[in-house]
């Protein structure tokens, strides 16, 4: 059987892919360096990682497939690895549908496998607005063109896709979320996600206290207002107003 260098495996998840029943597979490395990213040994230390067997997630996929409705790739930056089109394709085969979560920044392989019909759902993670706040919030050069191309292409998908940003407290806040709706203005599905400080990459951020619920509440009024829906992902509680 076909070996892919897998570094995690979910069997079931409700959180992944909103509606669907889910199993997700973590690939390694990234060409960011968010200070936030919860994955850091799947960036840093990959080869540290345990490698799953692809036959091991075939199996489990084959035992439930009266359950499991889809198959979520990400990292990482999926779109890194050069057989990723291979692994959805063997997870199409066996009639499962393919999502992946991106940064973006590989508009070309996001294309190729849309092209080919190898994904049936894209999320892209815009980390702050297309300025120079952004290597600052993904910690490394980013070509902002390439991201607007992803943008551009991903939003063109309607349902099959949405946008995300984590609410990171001194990086991204009101003004930065409403900088990034203006842009993916028109986008379906717009998504807030919380910060969770404890294992994050830059240890001066496990310290951090994520944004509060009426605080939360306003940005998803206000940004609801470019986007078709406007949603939180993540336990809201007391925190930062």
């Amino acid at each position: 059987m076909k070996t892919f260098e897998i570094k995690g495996f979910v069997e079931t998840s409700l959180c992944d892919w909103d509606g669907y029943l889910s199993s997700v597979i973590f690939l390694p490395g990234c060409n960011l360096r968010c200070p936030f990213c919860q994955n850091g040994d799947l960036v840093l230390r990959p080869d540290d990682l345990p490698t799953v067997g692809f036959d091991t997630v075939t199996d489990f996929l084959r035992r439930n497939s009266n359950w499991i409705d889809g198959v979520v790739l990400t990292g990482g930056e999926p779109t890194l690895r050069r057989d990723l089109a291979e692994l959805a394709g063997e997870i199409k085969r066996r009639d499962f549908k393919v999502k992946i979560d991106t940064n973006g920044t590989g508009p070309a392989v996001i294309e190729a496998l849309l092209e080919e019909d190898l994904v049936d759902y894209v999320a892209m993670d815009v980390k702050a607005p297309l300025d120079e706040r952004y290597g600052v919030a993904a910690g490394a050069e980013v070509d902002l063109k390439d991201l607007r191309r992803s943008i551009d292409m991903i939003r063109a998908l309607e349902d099959r896709s949405e946008f995300r940003t984590t609410l990171v407290p001194g990086l991204v806040g009101e003004k930065e979320v409403l900088l990034i709706a203006e842009t993916i203005q028109g986008a379906r599905k717009y998504v807030l996600q919380r910060f969770v400080p404890e294992n994050s990459l830059d240890n001066s951020l496990r310290r951090a206290i994520p944004y509060g619920e009426s605080f939360v509440s306003h940005l998803l009024e206000r940004a609801g207002k470019y986007v078709g829906c406007c949603t939180y992902r993540g336990k809201l509680g007391v925190g930062l107003s």
